[in-house]
């Protein structure tokens, strides 16, 4: 199947098994390009198992088997000749709490680009760690402290320094696991208006609890039940004219 022009991702037929649990069945949907798409649904409804499929996060798992095909520019990630580490550089994560390593807020950032050989030690270096800062909108609030642990910082600063730190290796995706759920309002405001800066440049994916925020942020959204996407639609079309009983009753409150 071609890929349309302004599609990033294409899930085919895709199928999750942590042992006999069938945990996500047959799930087929395109992600488009530079856009937020938002994932919403119950707790243990497969939302975040999804998200994980997309940078190969389930692999870390011995029980999980995943069938089906996640295709990113013509090319599914599952083949066999196609490395995982190279994926999750390509598509980067962002959790629910933030965790920095336990290094500076200046080697959070080079750490894994000095890795990866995107950049040398030197002037190539801290020219990243600046950007990278600016993007996340976090460099005017550390610009003088580079040097002190990443730990150091607010909630709400580390998890921007985590977003700094995933934009540095340059990726083309950044999945979002409920990435405000544990931050204040003020914090939440800023990661979200964050996200709709960086979604000029990157594919963002979001799961959200927090169905408000969707409907502030979110191009697209998707609406998970039990393992299954019930619905997937531009995000004013979930919220104000689902297709399907059970999204409107999700929207509106009747159950979840």
């Amino acid at each position: 199947m071609k890929q349309e022009k302004n599609t990033k991702i294409q899930v085919r037929d895709l199928n999750l098994y942590y042992g006999d649990n069938h945990a996500l069945h047959n799930i087929s949907m395109d992600i488009q390009e530079n856009k937020i798409t938002a994932l919403i649904g119950p707790s243990g409804c497969g939302k975040s198992t999804f998200l994980r499929c997309l940078n190969r996060m389930n692999d870390l798992i011995t029980s999980a088997k995943i069938e089906g095909e996640v295709i990113i520019d013509d090319k599914n990630i599952y083949d066999k000749d196609v490395d995982e580490v190279a994926v999750r550089k390509r598509i980067g994560m962002v959790f629910q709490q933030p965790n920095p390593f336990p290094k500076s807020i200046y080697e959070n950032i080079a750490y894994a680009a000095l890795k990866h050989g995107i950049v040398k030690k030197g002037a190539s270096c801290d020219e990243l760690v600046e950007k990278s800062l600016i993007q996340a909108g976090l460099w005017e609030e550390v610009k003088h402290k580079l040097s002190e642990p990443g730990t150091s910082l607010s909630g709400g600063q580390q998890q921007r320094l985590c977003i700094a730190r995933t934009i540095a290796v340059q990726p083309d995706v950044i999945l979002m696991d409920e990435p405000t759920s544990a931050l204040d309002p003020i914090s939440t405001e800023k990661i979200e208006a964050l996200m709709l800066e960086l979604k000029k440049q990157y594919t963002i994916i979001i799961v959200t609890h927090n169905m408000q925020q969707a409907g502030r942020i979110a191009d697209m959204t998707a609406f998970f039940h039990m393992g299954d996407l019930i619905e997937y639609a531009e995000t004013e079309t979930i919220f104000i004219n689902p297709v399907e009983k059970k999204t409107e009753d999700y929207i509106t409150g009747r159950f979840g």
